[in-house]
């Protein structure tokens, strides 16, 4: 891996810890530095492995000598490093230093870091993670792995996240050049000021379902001046989508979605030299999950409860934001619509999860892991309004919702007027009337944030290898479930346990 394939993230709660304690002498004016420890976990990309700081071990008395620089003593390391195996976490060492700003190293940083990385990964079986912090409270941060022999090699992260009740991005400038401005986003420019723009459009995104509101969002990003935007997607082009699939003709039907999304996105782009990544794998998958966790923002744009509870996981877990959003049309018995709802919110630390928001229903996941919402037999047994049967769109109501989760994501990233949670928002098109709740929170029993910062290491498997993936379908129905129903009927002609497994799955 190249030195931009490393980043660290963290919550605004473990940000505000190191702010407080490697701070505390600069802001009294005291020409002090100061450094503590932290403990973290891997979250392993497909082209990105990032930290996952979860806990501050803070020091106590006699630990640690502050002489205008800083110092550790050993008893400190032996006491993280107990806690660290403890927890099967890494460790990261942090300190501050005098200036604003993405830190450089001193020749003693250097050195410190260097003598200290074997020790850490012969505890841990993890490399150092070394972290400055400026007087701003902005973070600079490095990988420290074993190269050779006795030999480790300090390899520069391309950026440094917090994510919750704030949204904070630090760059290296050398791997993550601020963007120049350039005329055809003039307007872009003035909406929000060039800090922000510069923030956004280095930012990777990534759209998860490139149907008719993932493809619609992946166009506003390109046209925002995003560089990096990833589509995730195993789908096809059926004919049932055309009014409402954004670029795709007849033409394009029976080909992957994100090929058709991405051969446009790269044609609009105003961001230069556009970089789009096309996986077409599910995210219930392990290189779909793995393309997602390349990301530093997601956009949940399916339909499906499975990918959102990976999501959710990615979210909370890996701490990269999930903008999610959706339609909900409902329909009388005589065909005419009764009511029609869409809306947005953010699935963040600090804020309700997709769970906890009613988003999925984890039995839901159980029966599409199983193969039945693929079962055209099983959804025909299912009430006519149950929430599975539900699939009607129209381009229009695609386009609000996509419009909502946009301005989510901006809300978050530019902050206007110093807000940067409008809440859950739903839009309910009978009335035309807008719900912002800016309350929502998880439950006590959340399972999310019981686990939360746990990276890799999230202790519940949510998806499933690659070779089990679902190939692109034609009529609707993968070939394997076809070869299930198959071998359940014949089961049942032979009487054998075919009416009890159909009850039981029904």
């Amino acid at each position: 891996m190249s030195s931009a394939d490393y980043s660290v993230v963290m919550t605004s709660e473990v940000a505000a810890v190191l702010r407080r304690h490697l701070l505390q002498h600069i802001r009294k004016g005291e020409p002090q530095e100061d450094l503590c420890f932290a403990l973290w976990k891997p979250s392993t990309g497909e082209t990105r492995t990032t930290a996952v700081l979860k806990e501050v071990v803070l020091p106590v008395a006699n630990e640690r000598r502050l002489h205008g620089g800083a110092s550790f003593l050993p008893n400190y390391l032996d006491r993280v490093a107990e806690a660290a195996m403890s927890r099967n976490a890494g460790i990261a060492l942090l300190h501050s230093h005098f200036t604003p700003g993405w830190q450089g190293m001193s020749g003693e940083d250097v050195d410190t870091e260097r003598s200290t990385a074997p020790s850490i990964l012969g505890e841990t079986g993890l490399p150092l993670i070394g972290l400055t912090m400026g007087t701003d409270g902005a973070l600079s941060a490095r990988f420290w792995p074993r190269v050779g022999r006795r030999e480790y090699e300090r390899r520069w992260c391309g950026s440094v996240r917090v994510v919750g009740d704030d949204f904070d991005v630090t760059f290296m400038e050398e791997l993550a050049p601020t963007p120049k401005f350039k005329e055809m986003l003039k307007r872009t420019y003035s909406a929000w000021g060039e800090e922000k723009q510069h923030t956004l459009a280095r930012l990777h995104c990534g759209v998860v379902g490139v149907g008719s509101v993932g493809a619609i969002v992946a166009e506003s990003l390109a046209r925002m001046g995003v560089e990096t935007i990833s589509l995730i997607d195993f789908d096809t082009v059926e004919e049932h989508n055309l009014d409402r699939l954004l670029h795709a003709s007849v033409d394009d039907i029976g080909r992957f979605k994100t090929d058709v999304a991405g051969e446009q996105l790269r044609k609009h782009a105003t961001a230069d030299d556009a970089d789009v990544r096309l996986n077409r794998k599910s995210v219930t998958r392990e290189s779909g999950l793995r393309a997602a966790l390349d990301c530093d923002v997601l956009f949940s744009c399916v339909d499906r409860p499975w990918p959102r509870q990976v999501l959710n996981m990615v979210a909370f877990a890996h701490h990269i934001p999930v903008v999610d959003g959706g339609v909900h049309v409902r329909v009388k018995p005589d065909g005419s619509i009764r009511g029609a709802e869409w809306g947005a919110h953010v699935a963040i630390p600090g804020r309700a999860c997709l769970e906890c928001l009613g988003q999925f229903d984890p039995a839901n996941v159980t029966l599409e892991r199983q193969g039945l919402l693929d079962d055209p037999t099983y959804i025909e047994r299912l009430p006519e309004d149950h929430a599975l049967r539900r699939n009607e769109n129209v381009f229009g109501f695609a386009l609000s919702a996509s419009g909502m989760m946009i301005c989510q994501f901006l809300s978050m990233v530019v902050r206007p007027a110093g807000i940067g949670n409008p809440g859950v928002q739903t839009y309910h098109f009978a009335t035309g009337m807008m719900d912002s709740d800016v309350s929502s929170t998880c439950t006590a029993e959340c399972l999310y944030c019981e686990h939360m910062g746990t990276g890799d290491r999230f202790p519940f498997p949510v998806v499933e290898a690659d070779e089990t993936n679902v190939e692109p379908r034609v009529d609707g129905v993968p070939w394997w479930a076809k070869w299930r129903r198959s071998v359940r009927n014949w089961l049942w002609f032979w009487g054998r346990a075919g009416s009890d497994a159909g009850r039981g799955s029904g």
